[in-house]
């Protein structure tokens, strides 16, 4: 089978990205952290559960037989809310539970809230978000708790909306989180980046009155943030910041014509993952992009083989059109996109480079940048990040 041709499909993405008429989303997941220096999913689960003490390292592993750290979490949520005074349900009561739930989150807070080596993956993002011009905001999907996307964009200046207003103690918005782009209702300009965290942030914290608000750190260490929202019924105070969160993301994957890279993200998470499908067949002139470290999982295979607008990228392989096949030996290697027989794009550390350099105009501003995108270069192709998609 003739294989797919890296510099077509590199091509293809630099018009796709150039059309300033285009609705460009982005969906980060673990590896975009990864790339960074942040532990994984399977890293976090290590940390977290070496952290606690014994008899609390014991509830939480008999939970992780069966799930993954986030799907443990549900289930000790899901046994606080159920039972009441010393019924048992796996060793907790209800009581246990909940502290239980409140040790696991300090320490993921704890796990996530360092200083990183190397912020280059998402300043090289950040920069080009700095000079994208297109008629519609540019909105940012994340279901990583850490700080990395609101510090570097602070760093390279770029002016985003979170879905909060104020500094210290800052309240949610539905109104404005709920009016999308192109809409009379909306009122905020495009330039603003949109920035989405799906499920909470290290800064989020619950108020005195049981809502989110957004403070100008991160949580301190003795009190949890509001990370990773339960399934369990929260009364609707509770539910709103990520129920109205996930409702954008639904809608905006539904705008027409939307061009949506997916990156960092293994499609673990059915339910966001059957919103991106029903959206990509919903909605046939808009186009989904999956960049994948690692290989690619059967369910997300066998959906983009009869989903012609939801491609698939990896590193020895891709999904375009329906097609499955390995990648064609390029006569003229891409630099820093292709090395060692395979393409780099599902890197996001080169990825993130790719569109730093793609745009045109360099202002003042930029001279970090291009220190970086030198220092990047002169460190050799072939550097990536591990396997961010674990």
């Amino acid at each position: 089978m003739t294989g797919h041709d890296p510099h077509n499909f590199v091509s293809s993405l630099s018009s796709k990205l150039a059309t300033r008429s285009r609705h460009v989303c982005f969906f980060l997941g673990a590896g975009v952290g990864r790339s960074c220096g942040l532990p994984d999913v399977d890293g976090l689960q290590d940390i977290v559960s070496n952290s606690l003490d014994q008899g609390a390292r014991t509830l939480l592993d008999h939970q992780l037989q069966d799930h993954n750290l986030e799907g443990a979490l549900s289930r000790i949520r899901r046994i606080a809310n159920l039972i009441s005074g010393e019924e048992t349900v796996d060793g907790l009561t209800a009581d246990t539970a909940r502290k239980l739930d409140r040790s696991i989150c300090q320490q993921i807070a704890r796990a996530l809230n360092i200083d990183v080596e190397n912020n280059d993956p998402v300043i090289c993002l950040a920069a080009w978000l700095a000079r994208a011009s297109y008629h519609l905001p540019v909105e940012l999907f994340t279901v990583n708790y850490d700080l990395l996307l609101e510090g570097a964009l602070e760093t390279m200046r770029v002016p985003y909306f979170d879905g909060f207003i104020g500094a210290l103690n800052a309240t949610f918005h539905t109104d404005l989180v709920e009016a999308l782009p192109g809409s009379s209702a909306e009122t905020l300009p495009s330039f603003f980046v949109r920035l989405w965290k799906l499920h909470g942030s290290l800064n989020w914290v619950w108020n005195e009155d049981g809502q989110v608000v957004r403070i100008g750190r991160p949580a301190p260490t003795d009190f949890p943030a509001a990370i990773y929202p339960s399934d369990t019924k929260y009364d609707d105070s509770r539910r709103v910041p990520f129920l109205v969160l996930q409702d954008r993301f639904r809608r905006a994957l539904n705008q027409p014509e939307t061009l949506v890279l997916i990156c960092g993200y293994s499609f673990s998470d059915d339910h966001l993952n059957e919103m991106i499908f029903d959206a990509a067949t919903r909605r046939e002139r808009s186009e989904f992009l999956a960049f994948l470290y690692s290989d690619i999982p059967n369910a997300l295979a066998e959906r983009a083989r009869i989903t012609p607008n939801l491609q698939v990228v990896s590193r020895k392989e891709a999904i375009i059109g329906g097609v499955r096949a390995n990648w064609k030996e390029p006569e003229d290697p891409l630099p820093d996109i292709w090395f060692d027989g395979r393409c780099q794009l599902p890197d996001f550390t080169v990825l993130a480079r790719y569109l730093a350099r793609s745009t045109r105009h360099v202002h003042d501003r930029d001279n970090a940048l291009r220190a970086l995108l030198e220092q990047a270069m002169g460190q050799g192709n072939g550097r990536g990040q591990e396997d961010a998609d674990a």
